[in-house]
C-alpha cells in the first residue's frame, strides 16, 4: 500500500513539474513571436474564412496558456458512486432553485415545450445542472481555453481545434471580442454552457430581440436547450426511464450493448428483465445499471433517456437530469397545491 502511494506520489510531482515546464516554455516562446502551429492555424483562418492575419496573430499574442486547464483535463476524476454523484445535483438546494428558476421563466420553458416537445422539467433540469441555474458559468477565457486545449493537449487537439475555428467563426457572426467571453476551462459558453459548435448549430434567439446571447439571456438558454435535445432526437410525450426488475442469467449480454436503445421490451421480457412500469413490447430501450446503496438497481433507458446523454455521455449525468426534473415537478405541483 504504501509503495503503490509513494509511486503515485512520484507519478503526480513528475505530472505537475513537466506542466510547469512546459508552461514556462511556452510563455518564453511568445516573446519571440507566434508558434508554427498556431501562425499555420491564423494561416488557415484568413485562407479559409478570410480573417486578417495579422488582426487574428495580435489576438493569439494575448493569448495566455493555462497549465492548469491542462490538469484539470488530464486528470481522471475519481471514481464515485452513483449515490455521491447524484447528491451534488439532486439536492435540496437546485430543487429550490429549479422552483424558482421555473416560476421565472414558465412562459418560455411553456413555450419550449410545444415548439420542441421537451418538457420543461427537463430544461429546467439541464440547466441547474450545468451551471446552477446561469449562476456559475466559468471563469476562464474561451480564447485562453480553447487555444490551450488546440495545441497543447494531443489526445484532443483535433477537436478542440475544431471548436477554436466555431468560436472565432461564432465571435464574427455576433460581433462580440474574441477575448472578452468567459466560460468552463473546456471552452463552453454560458447559461446551457454550449460549446462554440453546438452555438452555431443549435442555439437560437429565443427572446427575439435580434441576438443570440447564451450569457446573458435565459430565454435564448432555454430555447437553445429545447432545440439542442429536438435535433438529437427527443420524442414528445415518450417516456425518458423506468426501473426494472432482472432475474436474467444473460445480463451482462444486455449490458454490455451500452446505452443505446436497440433492445425491444418484448424481447427483454423473455430473457427476464421486466419493467415495473406499463411500456409497450416494441419500444426499443436499453439496460442500465446502477449500485445504490451497495444494492444493484437495473433501469430501461428510453430514446429520450440516449438524447439526454448526446449533452453530457454519461449514465449517471442523464440520469440526474431525470431525477432532478423529476423532484422539481413534484415539488413545485406540492407548492401550489398548497397555496
Amino acid at each position: 500500500m504504501f509503495l503503490s502511494y509513494s509511486r503515485n506520489r512520484l507519478v503526480l510531482f513528475i505530472a505537475a513539474t513537466f506542466v510547469l515546464l512546459h508552461a514556462s516554455f511556452v510563455a518564453a516562446e511568445s516573446e519571440f513571436g507566434l508558434r508554427p502551429e498556431i501562425r499555420n492555424f491564423v494561416t488557415y483562418m484568413a485562407n479559409r474564412h478570410g480573417y486578417d492575419s495579422k488582426e487574428l496573430e495580435s489576438v493569439f499574442t494575448q493569448i495566455n496558456f493555462r497549465a492548469d486547464i491542462i490538469k484539470l483535463i488530464s486528470t481522471p476524476a475519481s471514481a464515485i458512486s452513483w449515490d455521491e454523484y447524484r447528491k451534488r445535483f439532486v439536492n435540496t438546494q437546485r430543487i429550490k432553485g429549479g422552483i424558482g428558476f421555473w416560476g421565472k421563466y414558465a412562459s418560455e420553458l411553456e413555450r419550449a415545450r410545444k415548439i420542441y416537445g421537451v418538457p420543461e422539467e427537463i430544461i429546467v433540469a439541464i440547466i441547474g445542472i450545468e451551471t446552477s441555474y446561469g449562476t456559475a458559468t466559468g471563469n476562464y477565457r474561451i480564447m485562453d481555453a480553447l487555444t490551450t486545449l488546440a495545441f497543447d493537449y494531443p489526445r484532443r487537439a483535433d477537436y478542440f481545434r475544431e471548436e477554436l475555428e466555431n468560436y472565432l467563426l461564432l465571435a464574427k457572426e455576433q460581433k462580440f471580442d474574441l477575448l472578452d467571453i468567459k466560460g468552463s476551462y473546456a471552452g463552453a459558453i454560458g447559461i446551457p454552457q454550449f460549446m462554440p459548435g453546438s452555438y452555431r448549430r443549435y442555439a437560437v434567439d429565443f427572446n427575439n430581440d435580434g441576438k443570440i446571447d447564451l450569457s446573458g439571456s435565459a430565454a435564448d438558454a432555454i430555447g437553445s436547450v429545447g432545440r439542442y435535445l429536438k435535433e438529437y432526437g427527443w420524442e414528445a410525450d415518450k417516456p425518458i426511464a423506468v426501473r426494472a426488475q432482472a432475474r436474467s442469467e444473460n445480463l451482462q449480454e444486455f449490458l454490455d450493448t451500452g446505452i443505446e436503445p436497440i433492445h425491444a421490451i418484448g424481447k427483454l421480457r423473455e430473457a427476464g428483465i421486466i419493467p415495473l412500469e406499463p411500456v409497450a413490447n416494441d419500444m426499443p430501450s436499453a439496460l442500465l445499471e446502477l449500485n445504490s446503496q451497495g444494492a444493484r438497481q437495473f433501469w430501461l433507458g428510453f430514446r429520450n433517456f440516449y438524447v439526454i446523454t448526446r449533452y453530457n455521455r454519461s449514465t449517471f449525468y442523464a440520469m440526474s437530469v431525470f431525477d432532478l426534473a423529476k423532484a422539481i415537478r413534484i415539488a413545485r405541483l406540492s407548492r401550489a397545491a398548497g397555496q
